[in-house]
């Protein structure tokens, strides 16, 4: 996309987000490859209590490291848009008065696989995290138990796509990146 494209999109995305603020549940702006998506951001149990769960364990394992959940993360090179259920990166590399965080700083994104859109959290930000520059893609499905790591993110004749994949399951001990991550406590959709 052209410069004058991403910035076209992102005053699109900006008006979208400014509707999302008004409407009754979670809404939210993404964007991937010139479009523009509102989402609503799935809230349920099963999927808080299992961005917590990883929460607490990065914040256990990495003092200094930052990780938050359902936050802007707006890349400058791309111009997409994402809001990730959670985010970990250096507490010293973000600008606190920024309005999204920059995924370049970002060390490992975690996504909950939602029941009612998949496709978005299996596929689309698959392919759009290793352009962001997301360098550990953490990718949590309670509809079948499994986990996946998805890492080393490298140009090939398919693009930039993630290198590295690695398939575990709920109540197995999985090391992503600078972290080891225990799932017995998962919860899985019912």
């Amino acid at each position: 996309m052209s410069p004058e494209q991403i910035q076209r999109m992102q005053e699109v995305a900006r008006h979208l987000s400014e509707y999302a603020e008004h409407l009754e549940k979670g809404w939210r702006v993404e964007t991937t490859d010139g479009e523009v998506k509102l989402v609503m951001m799935s809230l349920d149990l099963p999927h808080t209590t299992n961005v917590d769960a990883f929460r607490e364990q990065i914040r256990a394992q990495t003092p200094g490291i930052s990780a938050v959940s359902d936050t802007d993360m707006t890349d400058p090179v791309t111009g997409l848009e994402k809001v990730p259920d959670l985010i970990a990166f250096p507490t010293e590399d973000v600008d606190p008065q920024a309005e999204s965080v920059n995924p370049r700083a970002v060390l490992l994104v975690v996504e909950i696989v939602s029941k009612s859109n998949p496709k978005n959290d299996l596929v689309t930000k698959l392919e759009d995290y290793p352009r962001m520059g997301v360098p550990l893609y953490v990718v949590v499905d309670p509809r079948n138990g499994s986990i996946a790591v998805h890492s080393e993110p490298k140009d090939g004749p398919d693009g930039l796509r993630y290198r590295c994949s690695v398939p575990y399951g709920f109540g197995d001990v999985v090391p992503a990146g600078r972290w080891t991550f225990d799932t017995s406590g998962l919860v899985r959709y019912r």
